[in-house]
Order: structure tokens, then C-alpha cells, then sequence
């Protein structure tokens, strides 16, 4: 094809001669020629450039300078001088034609980096990149056969390894076509290569970044949901809920955290036996035991080597472990148990375990994050402990209270009430020993016997905690009633409760209608109060309600405290609603005991 262009070019600058010719000079005719050995140069390379100067004089002589001059000396100058113009020429458009050739190929191998670049580092997964990478360079660098390869790869005898390495850590292998032309392998050696290790080693750095970037997300959403679910547990300790409502909190939480497939928390009972608190499986296998079942400690089960070492620990459940425990496990799938051990103020109280269904499911940090779980259960359990004594030392101060009270009313009953009476009858028989005619005597008497009987009836109601004989005999409708009676402001009775309570609930529900009254009286500026007494399922509810001031609160008097105390005692609640204003709410439910 160059050598037709050449021929093209000079045939063409050849009829122009003969052309212009006629008007010109032929002498003048070598630049011309000159331009045509510049376009071939540049367009065919140096070679046919060369050969296309030498073309260009012989026929520029033969056919266009005169024949005369062709044998002298001065003749062959104008030749000289166009061969040697020609071949400098030829040789810079040789040269401009190199550059561009490799100018081009450097922006070649700029776009074509750029696309690899792209293609590199956006994939999330290199290895599935590298095939589509080696398709573009191969496509770009025209070969026949390329591959980018992670590892590393040897040659054969079809084709060359070229290993990609970066301060000498080997990142993959470019294989190509043997016996490539010299340009290409100096292409592949001085770009390709370095471009391409510089490209790898950029990719493996995102892609390991990429990937920590990733287990921090994932880290993070785990810690995330971990304090969420022990938000979620504290806040049912916090609350004071049951324990068997925070047990089988705890458990579910505990097999989401982890991602196990089942979990079981057991309580240490005498036997030796383990009893079964709380089981969950995430789907929702019907084979779990139930809550609440008994199972015996064997010596190699997960509950038994955490009762022994006092630590956390996990086994691989396999046929060598033996046990009703294994045995289940093993017919559900589970092949691994970790288990947490559950300490109460310093005493071993149960187990949490974890149960799995493949090895590698169990992580390494598995323990550490059940601890704080269990550290929960630990605290709710110290939490009911102390509630129940707390409750058990109010019902021993209640009941004491009350022992004191009726040890109060016999005494005064069967003490200083019946000398007072005695002293009432004498003073009575005395007045009608004495005569008639001495009228101030008798009225003295009499007026003295009725101070006793008013100091009779104001002993009996002189402290709020010793209470009238119509409680104890008759009940609260009667005892409830008398109170309203004696109120200085109008009391309406609501009482829809007819059977006798136990004496301790009727004592309290009286102490509390009479605090009220009495608060009512000093403080409300009330014009009437409404007491409502009524029983829904196991509880009794009393509420005392007036249309007074307002702004009561449960802190302002002792009386309230010890009510409050007292119903707390009884496993009851105790609530004031007082806006100002608007009158006083006292409401008090308690369990019946019936």
C-alpha cells in the first residue's frame, strides 16, 4: 500500500511538472518532489520515505532537467542538493510521524487506564472484575489472547507471563501472546505493566478498605442492636416487671444478638437437677422443651462444666457427649452450646446458653456479648430479691403495727376504759345516795359522771390507728358509715362491697377513709366528699374524692406516708390526684386475698 502511494504521489508530481513546465523553470520543480517525499514519509514511515527521495531524483533528472546537463559536473549539484533537502525532510516527517504514532498511543493507554481504572476500582469484588479488564486491554492493544490472573501464573510455550508486582509483593500475573513484535513488548514492559501493577494495587487497597469499612459497619449495626436490645431489657428491670417476663426477654434477645438458632436459660435446683426458665428457637421449632420442666445435671453438659469452672464455656455436642439434653440437641440439628453463667450476689443461680446448628456459627465474641445479658438477669434477680424482702419487711412492720394496735385497744379496753366506766358507775351510785335537799352536790356528781363518759368516748377515738368496735364486729358498711356521721363535711357513701374483707385490708381501707375526712376537714375548704368502695375481680378499690382546693401531694403529711407504706405492704397501689384548684382524688387498690 506505500509502495502504491509513493508511486501515486510521484507519477502525479511528475505530469505537474510537465505541466507547469511550460511556464516555469524545471529546475524549480524539487520542491514539489520534496512535499511528496514528506507525505510519504510521514503517512509510510521512514524506509519507503527514503526510497521514495531516491524515486523522486532519478525521475525529477531523467524526465524533467535538461538531458545537456546530465553528464557535467555542475549537473549533478541540483540532484545532490534535492536528495540530500529530500531525505532531511523525509527523515523529520519520520520523526513527526513517530511522535504522533506514540503520542497516540499514549493517549490510547491513558483512556484505556482510565476505563480499567473504572472498571477496578468500582467493582466490589475484584476477581470478577479482572476477566472484563484483560477483554478491554486486550481489545485495545489488538492481541489476540490476554488475561489478568490474580495468582501466580506460569508461561507455556504459546504464551509469556509477566509478573505484576508492587515493592515486591506479587499482586497477579498478565499473560499474553509469545513472540510479540518488539514496539508491543516495549509497549507492554514500559506502560502497560507499570500502569496495570499501579491499577492492582490501587484496587486491592479500596477492596481491603472496602472490606474493613464493611466489617466496621457491620460491627457497628451489631453493637447498635446489642445496646438497643439491652436498653430493651434494662428497661423492663428498671420497671420492675416480672421476672419471668424479663427471662424470656433476655433469652429471645440473647438468640437474636448472637444469631443462634436456639437459647435456654436454666436455674440451678437442688436434686441435682436444672429447671428449664425460659427457652426460644428462631423457628419456632416445635420440639423445644417446655418452660418450667426439670432435666438432670449430667456430668459433660454445657450447664454442669459452667457450674464446675465458673467461667464461660462451649462444647461440641458430638456422640460422645451423653445426656437427655444431648440427646435433644442432637435430634434438632445443634452441634455447638455455649454457655454464661448467672451469678446472684456471689451464689451460682442458673446458665444462659446459646444453642447452634453449625460450628462456624459460633463466634469468638459470642460469650463476651451474652455477659452483659446475663449481668441483667443477675441485677432483675437481685432486683426481685429485694423487692420481696422489702415487701415481706413492710408486711412484718403492718403486721406488727397492727399487733401493737389491738395489744393498745384490749388494754385500753380492758384496762383504763373499764376503770373509767367503774369510776362512771360509782360516781352514778353515789349521786343517788345523796339526799334530795342537797341539789349541787348531786349536779356536781352528775356533771362529773358525764366528763368520764366523754372521756370514755374520746379515748376510744383518740388516736386514728385504734379503731371503733363496729369495725370488728359489723364491718366496713358500719364503720364507714359512722365515720361519715361524725364528718364535718357532708359525706355521700358509694359502697358496693358487701361481704366481709380480711380484718388487715378492712383496717387499712378505714385508716384511709379517715385520713381523707380528716384532711378534708383541716385543709380542703370542701363542701361535700364522695367515698366509693367497690371490688373488680381480686382487687378493692377505695376512692375518696372532693371538690375543695386542691394541691395535695403524698409528701405533706405522715399520715399519708405510713397509708402509703401500708397499702405498698399489702401488695396494693396508692395515688393522689390533686391540681389545684380542682379538688383531691385519693384513690388506694388492693389485692382482697380472696
Amino acid at each position: 500500500m506505500g509502495i502504491l502511494v509513493s508511486a501515486s504521489i510521484i507519477a502525479a508530481e511528475t505530469f505537474l511538472g510537465y505541466f507547469l513546465s511550460r511556464h516555469i523553470p524545471a529546475s524549480t520543480m524539487g520542491p514539489v518532489y520534496v512535499l511528496g517525499v514528506l507525505a510519504v514519509s510521514f503517512l509510510c514511515g521512514p524506509v519507503l520515505g527514503v526510497l521514495t527521495a531516491v524515486a523522486s531524483g532519478v525521475i525529477l533528472d531523467y524526465f524533467l532537467l535538461p538531458p545537456a546537463d546530465a553528464f557535467s559536473v555542475w549537473g549533478w549539484i541540483p540532484l545532490v542538493i534535492f536528495l540530500t533537502v529530500a531525505l532531511l525532510v523525509g527523515w523529520g516527517a519520520a520523526l513527526m510521524r513517530s511522535l504522533a504514532v506514540e503520542t497516540e498511543e499514549r493517549r490510547s493507554d491513558a483512556d484505556l487506564d482510565a476505563q480499567i481504572a473504572r472498571l477496578l476500582l468500582r467493582t466490589e469484588h475484584l476477581r470478577s472484575a479482572l476477566p472484563v479488564a484483560a477483554q478491554q486491554l486486550g481489545r485495545a492493544l489488538g492481541l489476540p489472547f490476554l488475561s489478568i490472573e490474580t495468582a501466580t501464573v506460569a508461561g507455556d510455550g504459546q504464551h509469556v507471563a509477566l509478573p505484576l508486582t508492587v515493592s515486591g509483593n506479587r499482586l497477579g500475573t498478565l499473560t499474553v501472546p509469545k513472540d510479540l513484535p518488539e514496539r508491543m513488548t516495549r509497549r507492554l514492559d514500559e506502560r502497560v505493566v507499570p500502569s496495570l501493577e499501579a491499577l492492582l494495587h490501587a484496587a486491592h487497597e479500596r477492596e481491603a478498605i472496602s472490606q474493613a469499612l464493611e466489617a466496621s459497619r457491620d460491627e457497628l449495626r451489631r453493637f447498635a442492636e446489642e445496646q438497643a436490645a439491652l436498653r430493651r431489657v434494662a428497661t423492663l428491670v428498671a420497671h420492675g416487671v416480672r421476672p419471668s417476663e424479663i427471662f424470656d426477654a433476655v433469652t429471645g434477645e440473647v438468640g437474636h444478638i448472637v444469631n443462634a438458632d436456639f437459647a435456654l436459660l436454666e436455674r440451678y435446683d437442688p436434686g441435682p437437677t436444672v429447671v428449664l426458665v425460659s427457652v426460644w428457637a428462631k423457628d419456632g421449632c416445635a420440639q423445644m422443651p417446655t418452660a418450667g420442666s426439670n432435666w438432670p445435671l449430667e456430668k459433660h453438659s454445657i450447664a454442669s462444666l459452667v457450674t464446675c469452672a465458673g467461667h464461660p464455656e462451649r462444647i461440641d455436642i458430638d456422640e460422645n457427649i451423653a445426656g437427655q439434653l444431648a440427646d435433644w440437641s442432637r435430634a434438632i440439628g445443634v452441634v455447638s452450646a455455649v454457655g454464661i453463667p448467672i451469678t446472684v450476689e456471689g451464689q451460682p443461680w442458673g446458665v444462659m446458653i446459646a444453642l447452634f446448628r453449625a460450628l462456624e456459627a459460633a463466634e469468638q465474641s459470642v460469650e463476651e456479648r451474652m455477659l452483659d445479658f446475663t449481668e441483667l438477669v443477675a441485677t432483675a434477680l437481685a432486683n426481685a430479691q429485694a423487692r420481696n424482702e422489702l415487701a415481706a419487711s413492710r408486711a412484718r412492720v403492718v403486721a406488727a403495727s397492727d399487733e401493737a394496735r389491738r395489744q393498745i385497744e384490749c388494754d385500753l379496753h380492758d384496762g383504763a376504759e373499764q376503770r373509767l366506766m367503774e369510776v362512771g358507775l360509782a360516781l352514778r351510785t353515789v349521786a343517788d345516795l345523796v339526799p334530795e335537799d342537797l341539789v349541787e352536790l348531786r349536779e356536781r356528781l352528775e356533771h362529773i359522771g358525764e366528763g368520764t363518759a366523754l372521756v370514755i368516748q374520746e379515748l376510744r377515738t383518740l388516736s386514728p390507728g385504734i379503731h371503733p368496735a363496729v369495725l370488728s364486729k359489723s364491718g366496713l358498711g358500719p364503720a364507714l358509715t359512722m365515720l361519715a356521721r361524725h364528718s364535718v363535711v357532708p359525706v355521700e357513701l358509694v359502697l358496693a362491697v358487701e361481704c366481709r374483707l380480711p380484718e388487715r385490708i378492712e383496717a387499712v381501707i378505714y385508716d384511709i377513709v379517715f385520713e381523707a375526712l380528716t384532711n378534708v376537714a383541716k385543709h380542703a375548704r370542701a363542701s361535700i366528699v364522695c367515698v366509693e368502695l367497690d371490688m373488680k375481680d381480686t382487687k378493692v378499690r377505695v376512692a375518696v374524692r372532693d371538690d375543695g382546693i386542691g394541691g395535695a401531694v403524698l409528701t405533706d403529711g405522715a399520715g399519708l406516708v405510713a397509708l402509703n407504706d401500708r397499702v405498698l405492704a399489702l401488695g396494693g397501689t396508692f395515688e393522689i390526684d390533686s391540681p389545684a384548684r380542682q379538688g383531691t382524688l385519693l384513690t388506694a387498690v388492693i389485692p382482697s386475698g380472696r
